[in-house]
């Protein structure tokens, strides 16, 4: 087994802390979900230390509030607002034609989590789809221009969730099984893990090279569908925690960034992270936040997730024409 890669950061880094000395000029970089939560400040990070940032949103309005603040607080004006919603192919695809020249970062950062039963007009389960679909769809659209940067990096945002459940290939979109929103949730970025494994196989010699993470526990707008009660004793009770696990939005995005930018990951490819560090393969994930599952990295799943998402895809794009 090859020796996990360490680096001088940890669960307390922030974004700033990761880039500080990076030079970013020249660069341009995607980050899906920039309108809140970690998408921010990952955004943040990369422009301040130059990079020309395009904030992938739903709510381009919100997306706009975000790049003046993201403007006024880094000096760098170059940064854009274009609509992405990823539970749409259609708009996906549009994103995709509007880019123009090299793509060197891409981070599919934008999620949902424990969404009620929904599914997309293609019959896609929403989580699977938004999590793990949409973000195939726009990074496979993006190759040539991922492959024009030469050294660009794709970054899977994905979570220590992927415990809950491997991909039931058999029953992608709850046909079959009673819906679990937790389930679903985990599968999506069990998928995630595994895209950016085969990402990695596939495109290193184009070099392009993909990794996943965990950002680490975040409050932010992705518990709006817990239960209110809960939600709210989990938070008072991780308050009165003299060592809390939870992290603030500066912290969660360190390993994005880290990931995104950092020499330390120069040549680093389908590999899993959590706090600034690779993360080791654990039968159970460590206090629910920790380690990575072994079905996650495995690479012949990654193999046939890459063949059933591009038949998803596929079809999907032959019912809309």
């Amino acid at each position: 087994m090859t020796e996990l890669i360490t680096t001088p950061f940890d669960r307390n880094s922030t974004a700033l802390d990761v880039i500080d000395g990076i030079d970013l000029t020249g660069q341009r970089a995607i980050v899906t979900g920039a309108s809140s939560g970690i998408g921010i400040e990952t955004a943040r990070a990369l422009a301040h230390a130059g990079a020309a940032v395009t904030l992938a949103v739903r709510d381009t309005d919100a997306g706009q509030h975000v790049a003046q603040d993201i403007a006024a607080t880094t000096g760098n004006n170059d940064v854009s607002v274009a609509e992405l919603d990823l539970a749409d192919i259609a708009s996906v695809d549009a994103f995709v034609q509007r880019w123009d020249g090299p793509l060197h970062i891409l981070i599919n950062n934008a999620g949902v989590m424990t969404t009620p039963e929904t599914y997309t007009e293609h019959g896609w389960e929403l989580q699977f789809a938004v999590n793990h679909l949409g973000h195939f769809a726009l990074a496979i659209g993006l190759h040539a221009c991922l492959a024009a940067a030469d050294g660009a990096r794709v970054v899977s945002v994905a979570s220590s969730g992927h415990g809950n459940a491997d991909i039931d290939f058999d029953d992608l979109h709850f046909g079959r099984r009673t819906y679990d929103p937790g389930v679903a949730y985990g599968q999506s970025k069990t998928a995630q893990v595994l895209f950016a494994v085969e990402a990695d196989r596939r495109w290193k010699n184009d070099g392009i090279r993909a990794n996943a993470l965990m950002p680490g526990g975040i409050w932010t707008n992705l518990q709006r569908h817990w239960d209110p009660g809960t939600l709210a004793g989990m938070k008072e009770q991780m308050a009165a925690q003299e060592n809390s696990i939870m992290k603030t939005p500066e912290q969660g995005a360190a390993t994005s960034v880290l990931l995104a930018a950092s020499p330390l990951l120069d040549g680093i490819g389908g590999r899993y992270f959590d706090d600034c560090n690779e993360a080791p393969i654990v039968d159970e994930i460590i206090d629910g936040l920790h380690g990575v599952r072994s079905y996650a990295l495995d690479p012949q799943r990654a193999q046939q997730l890459w063949q059933t998402s591009t038949d998803l895809v596929t079809t999907a794009r032959s019912n809309d024409s």
